[in-house]
């Protein structure tokens, strides 16, 4: 008679394995005995006495989970459904469909271990199934995927073979302001043709390192496009009519209102992928052709939060240490928006992170949690300002506070109150680069003199583009590409040039990651005299390089030097030290 998974869960593998047959209660007490000499899994020592088989411990382990095991041997995927699932889900996840009713969109997979647990919650959140899981042998479910699943399926691919029919002409036709039939809408957005090709597109982009995915109307076409490296690269565009369709399966994964189409909504999507947690903010804004959705990749496991490995030269390193181990002041980091301001600011929380020291944060969103930090989101519509949470924050007794970003008087006044009674204030702002910050809290309002009380240091940076390791060549520069940095070659004899040629590591396009270059500007006592003197940034930028700050373009030009960027990514993102 079969066993419900149900009464396993939860007990001892000994104990299952004995509810199921497969071994004497006198054998595991052998097998227990053998375990106090030596440590190791008991499963693993019932095996080599020859008691159980691996596929019993297997079994076992599914049950103490809760789990059904299923014997897949001689079983073979139904063509009927072995599009249920993309293939590269299947990869990813490790799984296989076993059973699938298109009726109730039920759905049961096999997978190699209870432990993958997380593959459950995806697909369903991604396929919109109900999903059902069971334990199998992973050399049959390998031997499965290998066999039906091997073959890598391109987003052109799943374009070519959609068939476009009424339901998503009925939501196409209707514009901003007219009513939508919601019935059609909802089929549209449960359509397996929107999911598989969404689905892709989620996984390509991941998988290519991407930060952010658009998903855009206009007139006559529906472009997809994401960022990579801080460049957008444009995706095989699927018909027009699918485009309100798969902005709406968005929504649906990002619990967002389906029906409204007139207001900005934002959502966000939690997904682990090959074990890595990604986080995808959705921001959906209305325009005259439709909905224009864009899905912010936050990826983990590609972000480094530590500051000796966020690309600080040592000079730089040790300025910058120096300013954030300050007992009060304020510590900003400036640049525009993707620039990786948060990314340098989550790493100088983690070294200053400790037992001893307690940091409070409020960000719009919070985009990484780490232990040890009490971390506030913005709330606008709830009353929950920046200046708000930072009133609240000086009753909390923190040490260190970080706000995400200084944009407005209110919340620079608070700031400057906080670092004013003994704390250490780390903020972000939007500036060109580091002296013109001090122009843009006096044009915020900011009297001078608070200012100089307060400023302690600010980081300007850019993110460049790195030359692509694998298809890395030396080569010798126009002078027009010299003219750009305004150089000379004369200036640059005996330095050496990078470039990449365009390999599969890098797209074809020569650049594999980005790297951080830095401005960082620390006050003294005479520039705090011509801060209150009121003096332009001209003057600012003047005197912080006479002591020795090296600007954007400078740090840029080292990087080229170096071989790890190259001529054009520091010309795009920098401006001449004389402009």
């Amino acid at each position: 008679m079969a066993i419900d998974p149900a009464e396993l869960k939860g007990r001892k593998i000994g104990r299952v394995l004995t509810k199921l047959g497969k071994v004497s209660r006198e054998r595991v007490h052998e097998a227990l005995e053998v375990q106090k000499t030596r440590k190791a899994p008991l499963g693993k020592i019932l095996v080599e006495l020859g008691y159980c088989s691996e596929t019993d411990i297997a079994e076992a382990r599914a049950g103490q989970a809760g789990m059904s095991y299923v014997d897949l041997k001689g079983f073979d995927v139904p063509e009927s459904f072995r599009e249920v699932i993309p293939s590269e889900n299947i990869r990813t996840y490790e799984v296989v469909p076993i059973e699938y009713n298109p009726v109730s969109k039920r759905l049961k997979i096999a997978m190699k271990t209870p432990d993958n647990f997380r593959a459950v919650d995806d697909i369903r959140l991604l396929l919109g199934f109900n999903v059902d899981a069971v334990v199998a042998d992973p050399t049959l479910i390998d031997g499965l995927i290998k066999k039906h699943y091997s073959k890598q399926e391109s987003v052109g691919d799943v374009i070519s073979n959609i068939k476009v029919d009424e339901k998503f002409s009925k939501i196409a036709a209707g514009g901003r302001d007219t009513s939508i039939d919601l019935d059609a809408l909802n089929e549209a957005v449960n359509d397996n043709q929107v999911i598989k090709l969404l689905n892709l597109v989620l996984m390509q982009a991941i998988k290519d390192r991407a930060s952010d995915i658009h998903f855009e109307p206009f007139e006559n076409e529906f472009k997809m496009r994401y960022r990579i490296d801080g460049v957008l690269y444009e995706m095989v565009p699927p018909p027009k009519q699918l485009g309100p369709a798969i902005t709406s399966r968005i929504k649906v994964m990002a619990n967002l209102d389906i029906a409204e189409r007139r207001l900005p909504q934002d959502g966000r999507i939690e997904l682990k992928l090959g074990g890595n947690p990604v986080d995808l903010r959705i921001a959906v804004l209305p325009t005259i052709y439709g909905e224009s959705c864009v899905m912010r990749v936050l990826d983990r496991s590609n972000v480094e939060l530590a500051l000796d490995r966020i690309g600080l030269r040592q000079d730089d390193f040790d300025t910058f240490d120096r300013l954030i181990h300050k007992p009060n002041g304020i510590v900003t980091v400036t640049g525009p928006t993707g620039s990786g301001k948060t990314t340098t600011l989550y790493a100088a929380l983690a070294r200053l992170n400790d037992i001893e020291t307690k940091i409070l944060t409020v960000e719009d969103p919070v985009e990484y949690d780490i232990d040890g930090l009490c971390q506030c989101q913005v709330n606008e519509e709830a009353g929950l300002t920046f200046a708000k949470a930072l009133r609240s924050f000086l009753r909390q007794d923190p040490d260190i506070i970080l706000v995400g970003e200084i944009r407005d008087l209110e919340t620079a006044q608070i700031a400057v109150q906080a670092s004013l009674t003994g704390h250490l204030v780390l903020s972000t702002l939007h500036t060109n680069d580091a002296p013109s910050s001090i122009i843009r809290l006096v044009d915020l309002g900011m009297e001078p003199f608070l200012l100089t009380a307060t400023i302690e240091g600010i980081v300007a940076q850019r993110l460049v583009r790195r030359v692509c390791p694998k298809c890395k060549e030396q080569y010798t520069p126009k002078e027009e590409e010299l003219m750009e940095l305004n150089l000379t070659p004369d200036k640059v004899r005996g330095k050496q040039f990078s470039r990449g040629r365009g390999c599969d590591n890098c797209n074809k396009s020569g650049y594999r990651g980005r790297m951080a270059i830095f401005e960082i500007m620390t006050m003294d006592d005479e520039m705090r005299e011509l801060v209150m003197k009121q003096a332009n940034t001209t003057a600012l930028r003047a005197h912080a390089r006479k002591r020795g700050m090296r600007s954007l373009r400078e740090s840029g030009l080292m990087g080229i030097y170096e071989g790890q960027t190259t001529i054009d990514e520091v010309v795009r993102e920098t401006m001449s030290d004389e402009d």
